[in-house]
């Protein structure tokens, strides 16, 4: 009976370890990564959605600029009253004759007519629909980067103050238990009752601490949330590690090489390449505004009664023609002056403005390119700060016991140590940071 029971034991304790091993691996598969934020974002996010209808609109009008190279085909029909027809045959002012006419007439036939030449301003039309698609793209990309890495940041910040949460609690917890040795000790008449209060403080600094950080973590969860397009109150929560490893954001890569990756790929330059290229089309179509207009036209037509050509007839009567005509705006020789400088002007304009953009790029890359150098830095200062300060946390607390120091002393550098926590991680998020406002000024993210 004992061996069964004993039996029955383990295989309850082995079921107990499975199932909290499952749920917590469950837990941790609930747990957002970066990528899922970015997916959501990508899929849900509300300016992202507006964006895409324009982009979506863009590519509606290069078929709508192809129908318009269409030939253009129209049936008419007319039907009326006529009146008597007056003849003056002793002048205007005399009295007339008047002959009766058919007293209803009607017609109906089409109108076909299709441009063979018009200054190649339709398939102009076309191109700077194609290009202002372009333009409507990149805008998109432009602003899914923005917004993806707007949410890393809340994501990361989300990361932050977690950590600093757990830090806290942490640091809550240790200095709990040092209270009651300080206690014991103030009981044994070793130490004053001012350090008992000292940590006492402390204990309520850090508890006010912890609730701030559980009031940025509500905040950055809703922000995170309306970012990915679902309610602000969702619960949410990311993944997190002891430590990031910054390595994998180390870079190989110079910044002459961003910049190059830059002007192929970064989404604001190439919107400045397509105003510039729609400009050098529109400056085109002002140029053929002076050409001539060339079309095949055909028309046919059944009307009643034939009063258009003698002999006059009350039957009913078809007509048509076929043929080629031509056209040329005149004043255009003229008025197409201030309207060709205006364009140049524009396009000049625009020449300007990739000038500008590409070096608005170069200097955004420098300097993301530096931040990430720099934060490299602070986090190999802030790994040796915590390993000198743990060190002196620990001489000091020795001492303090052995009363070879002050409580303060204490309380001074175990605060320390959780600052330099705090600015490790700070220092740890910036590499990461940095490295993506790099990959989002390339245009790579």
């Amino acid at each position: 009976m004992y061996i069964t029971m004993k039996k029955y034991l383990i295989v309850l304790t082995m079921i107990s370890l499975w199932s909290n091993s499952k749920a917590q691996i469950d837990r941790e598969s609930d747990k957002l990564t970066l990528e899922q934020v970015w997916s959501e974002v990508d899929l849900r996010n509300k300016e992202l959605k507006l964006s895409d209808m324009g982009r979506k609109q863009s590519v509606v009008d290069i078929l709508v600029a192809k129908d318009n190279k269409l030939p253009s085909i129209s049936v008419l029909g007319t039907t009326g009253v006529n009146t008597n027809l007056p003849i003056y045959n002793k002048g205007l002012f005399s009295s007339h004759d008047s002959f009766a006419v058919s007293r209803y007439t009607y017609s109906l036939g089409y109108l076909l007519d299709f441009d063979l030449y018009d200054g190649g301003k339709k398939n102009r039309n076309v191109e700077i629909k194609k290009l202002e698609s372009a333009r409507y793209k990149n805008e998109y990309d432009m602003q899914r980067i923005n917004i993806r890495y707007a949410a890393a940041v809340i994501y990361y910040d989300l990361y932050k103050f977690v950590q600093f949460k757990q830090f806290t609690e942490s640091e809550i917890e240790t200095e709990k238990k040092q209270l009651e040795t300080v206690e014991s000790l103030f009981k044994n008449g070793i130490v004053l009752k001012s350090d008992v209060l000292r940590i006492n403080v402390k204990i309520s600094q850090l508890e006010l601490t912890r609730s701030e950080m559980e009031k940025k973590i509500t905040i950055a969860k809703q922000r995170l949330n309306i970012l990915m397009g679902k309610e602000s109150d969702a619960p949410i929560s990311v993944q997190q590690h002891e430590n990031i490893d910054v390595l994998q954001f180390s870079e190989k890569s110079s910044y002459i090489d961003f910049v190059n990756i830059a002007v192929n790929r970064a989404p604001d330059f190439k919107i400045s390449e397509n105003e510039y290229e729609i400009s050098n089309l529109q400056l085109k179509q002002v140029k053929s505004a002076i050409l001539p207009k060339v079309s095949f036209y055909s028309n046919y037509s059944y009307n009643y009664p034939q009063s258009s050509f003698y002999p006059y007839s009350q039957n009913l009567w078809g007509f048509g023609q076929t043929g080629i005509k031509a056209s040329m705006s005149l004043d255009k020789l003229y008025t197409n002056k201030h309207a060709m400088e205006s364009a140049k002007s524009k396009n000049t304009q625009h020449i300007q403005k990739m000038e500008i953009k590409k070096d608005e790029i170069m200097v955004n890359i420098r300097e993301a390119y530096l931040q990430k150098e720099q934060a490299f830095e602070a986090v190999k200062t802030a790994e040796q700060n915590i390993m000198e300060i743990t060190e002196t946390v620990r001489i000091i607390r020795s001492s303090y016991i052995n009363q070879e120091s002050l409580l303060t002393d204490l309380l001074d550098a175990e605060n320390l140590l959780l600052e330099a926590k705090f600015a490790l991680t700070s220092a740890q998020i910036n590499v990461v940071l940095s490295h993506l406002r790099l990959l989002a000024k390339t245009g790579i993210i």
